[in-house]
């Protein structure tokens, strides 16, 4: 996603939103495995 960086006398720039992504385990296919994951995931449990 992207946007705009706005100083304080309004000046835009570009910028890019990267998303929060954290290592975790995962079980894919009945094998653990390490996979990025968003944080909203990683914090509602749904890795393990």
């Amino acid at each position: 996603m992207t946007g705009h960086k706005i100083s304080h006398s309004h000046r835009l720039t570009k910028r890019r939103f990267y998303p929060n992504l954290r290592k975790a385990k995962v079980r894919i296919n009945g094998t653990v495995k390490v996979a990025r994951v968003c944080t909203k995931c990683y914090r509602k449990y749904k890795v393990l």
